[in-house]
């Protein structure tokens, strides 16, 4: 086909595909026809090489197709790996993803900023103490609830730490400890220390815990572990780190006293991230659904205006083992 001005237009898409005008501009916006039709107008569409025009899309239906995504950081893995899946999620559906990180900015402003650039809606992973969200913008939270009119993505924290103290009670750790640090603000990952204990004191499991909150830096826990350290020996057979990131902390600790995991300790973390340095940790883990999580943000945030929505959707978590227990037989 030949085409007049040198760039394809949607009836140059509809002429090719031997369809109606109208059965394009719905495959382009999403909106379903028939398969038949929709298979025919994506050959067209990929023949032809046609650009969607996202300005004059964004225009037609008054929204400007962005998401912003806010989160304290990236270099963090599991921030990252939440924004990666987050935005292939949005791309699916056609929209792109405005990513903003808030650890040495403002949170507020850049809240403001996104509701000023008319942004369809936002996703938060915030520790601040006090945020006020854009009035009439849908908001959607990870980790945290703020409010019941603003949902919250959770994966089953809780669960993971029952999960991670059943484990090490039956990879044969008898004598347990929980180590963790956190923000001051309550959050879900504060239910990993939670379940963990509960499912102690259900069982009559021997355990320790050191737990602070208000501080992100490892000095406490190393004063922890100093103090439970006689002889080259722990006090404990089993650890349960707040995160993957607190668990390979604590394993080069160790490993500085001379003690080995999991020869000497085994040890179990949260999130699935798994692998840090040089990949000379290789941990096990309770792993959160990342790519479930983002799918359930996304299509709560895009969700239509009146919609009933939950307050806290917590998503199921598994087990996988590593180099940091011993492989149950």
């Amino acid at each position: 086909m030949s085409l007049k001005n040198g760039t394809p237009t949607m009836k140059d898409v509809a002429r090719e595909a031997g369809v109606a005008l109208g059965t394009v501009s719905k495959v382009v916006n999403g909106i379903p026809v028939g398969e038949d039709y929709k298979s025919r107008v994506d050959r067209a569409i990929a023949k032809l090489n046609y650009q969607v025009n996202d300005f004059a899309k964004s225009l037609k239906i008054a929204k400007t197709l962005t998401i912003a995504l806010i989160i304290p950081n990236i270099y963090n893995t599991f921030y990252s790996s939440i924004a990666e899946s987050l935005n292939m999620e949005l791309s699916k559906r056609g929209y792109r993803m405005l990513l903003c990180t808030t650890d040495r900015g403002d949170e507020q402003s850049i809240m403001t900023m996104m509701s000023q650039n008319r942004a369809d809606g936002i996703i938060v992973l915030s520790y601040s103490t006090k945020l006020d969200f854009p009035e009439g913008l849908p908001v959607v939270s990870i980790d945290r609830r703020f409010s019941p009119d603003i949902s919250c993505v959770s994966s089953d924290n809780y669960g993971g730490g029952q999960i991670a103290a059943a484990k090490l009670y039956a990879l044969g750790c008898r004598r347990l400890a929980f180590l963790g640090t956190a923000t001051d603000v309550e959050t879900e990952v504060t239910k990993r220390r939670d379940g963990f204990v509960s499912y102690c004191r259900q069982q009559g499991i021997s355990f320790e815990e050191c737990f602070r909150t208000g501080a992100d830096d490892f000095a406490p826990l190393a004063d922890f572990l100093d103090s439970r350290i006689r002889r080259g020996k722990p006090a404990f057979d089993g650890i349960f780190a707040i995160s993957d990131a607190c668990g390979y902390q604590v394993m080069r600790y160790l490993s500085a006293k001379g003690l080995h995991v999991p020869e000497d300790l085994q040890l179990i973390g949260y999130d699935g991230i798994r692998k840090f340095g040089y990949f000379d940790y290789f941990c096990s883990t309770i792993v959160q659904p990342v790519e479930d999580i983002a799918r359930a943000c996304v299509e709560l945030v895009l969700r239509e205006k009146g919609t009933a929505v939950p307050s806290l959707l917590c998503l199921p978590v598994h087990f996988e083992e590593g180099g940091t227990t011993t492989p149950q037989r």
